[in-house]
């Protein structure tokens, strides 16, 4: 090639003006900055290598890089050679007879580039190569998913394809052919500035512009172009099926009947526009290639954009309904199938209760989380005062364990570093000495304690015959070092006969649970996790990944160092699945003497045909959703989704694990595929994992985001949109959408209302009212057969109340303010109104709302529960805990008692003795035999439960058909006074526990 190009004689020109002091520099300055590019190139690989390695993942690793360096090495080459050739046949094949004349300026630039074309021509290819392959890197997700693809065993309704095919093939075959068009372009394009350089482009004449060779090659890479543009229009038809229409997502009416045909007309004219390119090789002449191109582009407008708007406006559009019918049918198909709501049981629930059946409702309540998570994380940073450099996370998590035989719902948080508070922030400190959290604290959240002191929390830890819960079993390792507040980096490790240096807390064996948040201890990490940075090299790299001289200098990192990073659960995750999407909540559970943060992979696409496509970041945006950062894969916009992988980071070593979840969904089955080896079998999962694995929280959104519109499968219904819900506001954020909840609650389709399921619940207002449409909720024991199975109960009754108007009856009720006088007088400091709760009992709805209070003018003050609010039926009623509001909204006209409530006995959750049953004879006022029947019933109840603690199913028995009498008879005798127009005053609030 050199020898061609030497062909044209070289012009020494005038003698130059040395400058090489100058030249050094530049040099100097380009291998300085290259130097420090590759070393920092270089330090980041080894580390990613070091990590993957450490966590155990290292062929994720390995398939991602080669995979990547194989892209960028094959689109880049192909690339540079695409352009390269066509450099040099375009020089090879110059008009010499040309080189003399032409414009002055164009013989500049050829003199000017005459003496370095070798390097220059080498130079371009190379540069435009390295953009190609940069690019190509990019679709690695695409080439593994089409290299490994798997089928979906359901076919398209239009074009009969297997889903997979649009999921797994057609993104690879977009890019191959967008790579193809653009390489030829860029080739065209750099043809024709040589061919003008040299001569064989000539603007400045009339005739033979283009010399023989510039019209071959011009002509093959036009032609080259407009083929590969046909075959882009060939795919082009399927893509029909994802696009986002004004009314849907998929295919339409226009779409059928006027771009479907339309881009099987324009592939014909495209080709035959491209043979006329290629014919012109031969005739020499530009008459027919311009006319077929013209006819091209005139085509591709009058077809790919007036025609379909002329079919949309005046055929769909006076007659949309009936001409979208059957593509919005196959829409509503497609969408609850990708989104897998299309086995979701709907029933008719009437939602205004009746008295009868109303005995055991206070057993039915008995588990409802009464503890808002959102309130109470300053309550719980009290538990390890006075250090502030622990926390807890702003939003706590609600899990359920087992304790004494029974599944309770708790509130949880981990105790945390908490970078911003490390005293004295040096690097020592940051990174040596404050390196983990310690432990979980945790409170049942269905309990009220009579103790101020604590937020009127009932607090947990320490319970000795809770199974898999805080026990002292001394190979519990409490030590967080993975957590979602953890530092950047810490370096542990300690020299062989040196000193513990990091900062923890100590529990001595003659110290309670509350006693050990007042010992430190100095302690040093032994787990497996981190990575080892004993030698000088590692040093050096880390120091250069973090930008950090210590590394090298301290004395603290030596042989026995290791660095701990990318901490946080969801990081970790992201990091050795970057093909999940991971939701936004990680858990902590305590499972065999370890903390365990649970976290939930999506496998998502917006590829699927027909089906809905959405933003993930929409639909699951609520009051308690922060900033999300979705990682979504491939992209943001979705409509498939698909509950594939659970996943446990152990907040001790930081080990990640994987978990096959969903078995038959195939984009999970590709990435298997990919990476044999990362994720394990559902059998493997151990049970007591199993028993705190839910239903994934951010799935359930998206899936109620969809409900509220595709619960209509009829279509003209769904183009009416008579029938559209909406998730309603939060009451106490209006300008968010309510959260979904978490309780126990009971099956509607059972007899038997004493029954309870963990579920995920959330309810739906009509669009633009307020009344409730409809509750949804979700079985969440992935221990229990029906997982996974969701009920949704549409009001037949037009009268029952969404949320915000629950909450404003609630909080209007004329007994509630009159309790929260003290708090709503002007000066004072506002109550703080947690979540509103809506779940089903006996056939009716009920509401419960606490209430928070926080201490004014003090700067440790924190939300202290003070009140619990009930609306049942057209019922209100306000108490001490759910007991007593249950007891006052029960009494009659939800006025409050303003006598003094009896408070709990804050018991640290054991049951307290029970008293022997009043008398509950006909003695005395109406109201006082209310009184007496009430507390008989609530005595009985706590009676029975002791029974069930004990063993004895007989007593529980007896005594849960004392408390139904009981509370039946009360029921009648509030009836009675109500019927003889009998007042009285609301009837004793006492707690009774829960």
């Amino acid at each position: 090639m050199s020898e061609l190009f030497d062909e044209e004689p070289k012009d020494p020109g005038p003698p130059q003006r040395s400058n090489s002091r100058g030249r050094a520099l530049v040099i100097t300055g380009v291998v300085v900055v290259t130097t420090l590019f590759l070393v920092s190139t270089f330090a980041t690989l080894y580390t990613d290598r070091l990590w993957f390695q450490a966590v155990g993942f290292g062929e994720v690793f390995s398939t991602m890089l080669w995979t990547r360096i194989g892209l960028f090495l094959v689109f880049g080459v192909l690339m540079a050679a695409a352009v390269g050739v066509n450099l040099y046949f375009a020089y090879r094949f110059r008009p010499l007879f040309g080189l003399g004349g032409g414009d002055a300026s164009v013989m500049r630039y050829r003199d000017a580039i005459t003496p370095i074309r070798t390097w220059l021509l080498l130079g371009v290819a190379g540069v435009i190569g390295i953009f190609a392959g940069s690019s190509a890197v990019g679709q690695w997700r695409a080439y593994l998913m089409w290299r490994n693809g798997s089928s979906f065993g359901e076919d398209d309704a239009y074009f009969g394809k297997d889903v997979g095919f649009y999921v797994f093939d057609l993104p690879w075959w977009h890019f191959l052919v967008d790579f193809a068009m653009t390489a030829t372009i860029v080739a065209l394009l750099a043809t024709a500035v040589v061919h003008y350089l040299y001569g064989g482009i000539r603007l400045q004449v009339r005739h033979d512009r283009l010399s023989g060779a510039a019209q071959v090659q011009l002509s093959v890479l036009l032609g080259l172009f407009v083929l590969f543009k046909a075959v882009d229009y060939w795919l082009d038809r399927y893509d029909l099926v994802l696009t986002e229409n004004s009314l849907f997502t998929g295919m339409n009416f226009t779409g059928e009947n006027a771009l479907l045909p339309a881009r099987n007309i324009l592939i014909g004219v495209a080709a035959i526009c491209a043979v006329l390119f290629f014919l012109n090789v031969w005739r020499r002449t530009w008459q027919l290639p311009s006319v077929g191109l013209a006819l091209f582009a005139l085509s591709a407008v009058l077809l790919g954009m007036i025609w379909p708007a002329l079919v949309q406006q005046f055929q769909v559009n006076p007659t949309e309904a009936d001409k979208e019918s059957d593509y919005i049918a196959a829409n509503i198909a497609a969408t609850r199938s990708a989104y897998d709501i299309d086995d979701v049981e709907m029933q008719d629930y009437r939602g205004i209760p009746d008295t009868e059946g109303v005995s055991n409702l206070n057993e039915q309540l008995s588990k409802v989380p009464v503890v808002d998570p959102q309130q109470v994380f300053q309550t719980f940073e009290q538990r390890q005062q006075p250090r502030v450099y622990y926390s807890v996370p702003p939003v706590l998590d609600v899990d359920r364990y087992q304790i004494d035989g029974e599944d309770v719902p708790l509130v949880l948080g981990v105790r945390e570093v908490d970078p911003d508070e490390v005293p004295e922030p040096n690097w020592t400190n940051m990174h040596t000495v404050y390196t983990h959290g310690e432990g979980v604290i945790a409170a049942y959240a269905n309990q009220v304690s009579a103790d101020e002191g604590n937020g009127r929390m009932v607090w947990a830890e320490g319970i000795e015959d809770a199974e898999n819960v805080f026990t002292s079993d001394p190979d519990f390792e409490p030590r967080i070092y993975y957590g979602e507040m953890s530092p950047l980096y810490s370096v542990v490790g300690k020299p062989d006969e040196g000193e513990d240096v990091e900062l923890g807390l100590g529990l001595d064996e003659s110290q309670d649970a509350e006693e050990a948040a007042e010992t430190d201890r100095e302690t040093t990490y032994d787990g497996a996790g981190g990575v080892d940075i004993g030698n000088t090299f590692k040093q050096l790299l880390y120091g250069i990944k973090f930008g950090e001289p210590n590394f090298l200098l301290s004395g603290r990192v030596h042989e026995n160092s290791k660095v701990l990073y990318q901490r946080s659960p969801i990081e970790r995750v992201e990091a050795v699945a970057p093909w999940l999407t991971v939701d936004r909540d990680p858990y902590p559970a305590v499972i065999d003497g370890r903390v365990q943060w649970i976290l939930d992979g999506y496998t998502t696409t917006d590829r699927f045909p027909n089906a809905q496509r959405e933003s993930l970041e929409a639909m699951t945006d609520d009051s308690l959703q922060e900033e999300t950062g979705f990682a979504t894969v491939p992209t943001d916009e979705i409509n498939y989704m698909r509950s594939a992988v659970k996943v446990t980071v152990d907040a001790y070593d930081g080990s990640v694990t994987l978990y096959e979840w969903d078995e038959e969904d195939p984009i999970l089955q590709t990435w298997m595929n990919v990476f044999p080896d990362s994720v394990q079998p559902k059998d493997e999962i151990s049970d007591g994992l199993l028993e705190h694995l839910r239903y994934p929280e951010d799935l359930f959104k998206a899936q109620r985001y969809q409900l509220a519109k595709y619960h209509v499968t009829n279509p003209a219904a769904w183009y009416g949109g008579t029938d559209l819900w909406e998730v309603p506001s939060d009451p106490e954020a209006s300008q968010s959408l309510q959260p979904p909840y978490r309780l126990f609650t009971r099956d509607v389709t059972e007899e038997d209302d004493s029954g309870t399921n963990w579920t995920l619940t959330s309810s739906f207002v009509p669009d633009d009212r307020n009344i409730l449409a409809a509750y949804v909720q979700v079985d969440s024991d992935a221990t229990s057969p029906t997982f996974g199975e969701m009920q949704v109960l549409e009001m037949s009754d037009n009268n029952v109340p969404g949320p915000g108007i629950a909450a404003n009856e609630m909080q209007q009720d004329q007994g509630v303010r009159d309790q929260l006088r003290d708090f709503l007088v002007s000066g004072a400091t506002p109550p703080i109104f947690g979540n509103v709760l809506t779940l089903p009992v006996s056939d009716g709805l009920a509401y419960i709302q606490p209430v928070y209070a926080v201490r004014a003018a003090s700067e440790s003050s924190f939300p202290i529960l003070q009140y619990v609010i009930v609306r049942y039926g057209s019922d209100v009623g306000i108490g001490r805990n759910l007991a007593g509001a249950l007891r006052d909204a029960l009494d009659g006209d939800g006025a409050g008692s303003q006598q003094p409530e009896p408070e709990e006995p804050d018991t640290g959750g054991e049951q307290p003795e029970q008293p022997e049953q009043p008398d509950t004879g006909g003695g005395g006022s109406v109201e006082q035999q209310i009184d007496a029947a009430l507390a008989a019933a609530d005595q009985a109840f706590r009676a029975a439960e002791q029974a069930r603690v004990d063993g004895d199913l007989v007593e529980r028995e007896r005594q849960l058909a004392v408390a139904e009498r009981e509370f039946s008879r009360a029921i009648a005798l509030i009836e009675q006074r109500d019927g003889n127009g009998g007042g009285g005053n609301g009837g004793n609030q006492g707690d009774s526990g829960q």
